[in-house]
């Protein structure tokens, strides 16, 4: 063999070694990562079951189908308003997204879905939910937008996890998208004019972030999939409303604006979730990048601002479980490791510090009684983080 060729042989031979090295490290951690990852979405699949048996226990009836608003009972009214109920309604979905486990929550889920027709109001128009039980098993209530359109949410989430779709969901979201707009405020005297009120009850006039962006992402989906134009159109108005009127100087969300021109300015978890999740529907929407980047400049700045002194256990883990949801959405647009890492952390640091192991109940800061709105979030929490990523886009 001439020269040039052995030494041509030889660098072949010394470049097939170091690949061989290479594959040789690389399979057995891939091997290692994928193993690691399966043993985590393990874990939080258990702990969600474990959440979600301990809430079947403590607070479900299954003579009726409904539940208590809180463990023990206080007395009141016998069954949760609609804004619990839907929490408890969402973290059975969550369950039924676990790969390997989720089907034995199908049945569970079917008879939330009964169960919250209970709250459903025709009577008044437009048709929405209620926020208690409908006569005769309870005395009604005034619709509240946001209540609703955490519904909406819920539908169009049952719409991504059917298979085929879910065109009579997709129906209801489309009513819950017009009671929404109906809540818009339409006198432009009032200071911050515009923006969907939160409720329909007399004694509130407010205008809230969580009135505004929730309903923005139910028009979002809609138009993702319908393609109408007023459905675009009334969510970049809600969307705006809260840029222009509740946006803070340090790029977090305050929470409402009352006729007064009064502006409460606590800056809860799920303002900025759902904002980030309007956010970047408007980008899947329209293409415009700033949409984008504006989620993204939001959840960069929550992550920094709640972690900061743990400020997550100053709110309640409702509004965490609304703003991680959409933190795990943003990730399929804009890959962020930081994301689930702080959901892990919350998940974690909440099962060490407030979990009753003998009940299963999240006793947060000695809860008691223990409410059905932060039982249901822990579930939503424990059980998105068992879901596989690839399913996250299915997130509302």
């Amino acid at each position: 063999m001439k020269d040039s060729a052995r030494h041509a042989f030889s660098r072949r031979v010394a470049v097939a070694g170091g690949l061989a090295a290479t594959v040789a490290w690389w399979v057995p951690a891939q091997q290692a990562a994928a193993e690691s990852q399966s043993e985590d979405l393990r874990r939080y699949s258990d702990h969600a079951e474990a959440s979600y048996a301990a809430l079947q226990r403590y607070f479900y009836d299954p003579a009726t189908s409904f539940y208590l608003e809180e463990y023990p009972h206080p007395g009141g009214n016998p069954w949760s308003y609609v804004w619990p109920f839907s929490q408890a309604l969402l973290a059975t979905q969550a369950m039924t997204g676990i790969p390997r486990v989720g089907r034995r929550y199908r049945a569970d889920l079917a008879d939330r879905y009964a169960a919250l027709e209970a709250y459903w109001n025709t009577e008044t128009t437009p048709a929405g939910y209620d926020s208690y039980l409908r006569p005769p098993l309870g005395q009604g209530g005034d619709k509240f937008y946001d209540d609703n359109e955490w519904l909406g949410l819920a539908f169009l989430q049952r719409h991504y996890l059917t298979p085929g779709g879910d065109l009579a969901a997709l129906r209801r979201v489309a009513g819950i998208f017009d009671l929404v707009v109906f809540g818009w405020d339409t006198d432009p005297s009032h200071p911050c004019p515009g923006g969907v009120f939160w409720t329909q009850a007399p004694w509130s006039q407010d205008r809230n972030t969580v009135s505004n962006a929730p309903g923005a992402q139910v028009g979002l989906h809609l138009y993702l999939t319908t393609r109408e134009a007023a459905h675009l159109d009334w969510s970049v108005r809600m969307y705006d409303w809260v840029r222009t009127n509740m946006l803070a100087p340090n790029g977090l969300y305050w929470d409402h604006v009352d006729l007064a021109g009064n502006i409460q300015k606590t800056q809860w978890t799920y303002n900025q979730g759902v904002m980030i999740g309007a956010g970047m529907l408007l980008y899947q929407a329209t293409g415009q990048r700033r949409y984008l980047a504006e989620a993204c400049d939001t959840a960069t700045t929550a992550l920094s601002f709640y972690a900061e002194n743990e400020r997550y256990f100053t709110q309640p883990a409702r509004f965490h479980a609304i703003f991680f949801a959409n933190l795990l959405r943003l990730s399929t647009l804009a890959p962020d490791p930081a994301y689930r890492a702080a959901m892990r952390w919350y998940a974690d640091e909440s099962y060490r510090r407030f979990r009753d192991p003998a009940t299963g109940l999240y006793r947060f800061a000695g809860a008691n009684p223990v409410t059905l709105l932060e039982q249901s979030a822990m579930i939503r929490i424990e059980a998105m983080l068992a879901w596989n990523p690839r399913d996250y886009p299915k997130i509302t």
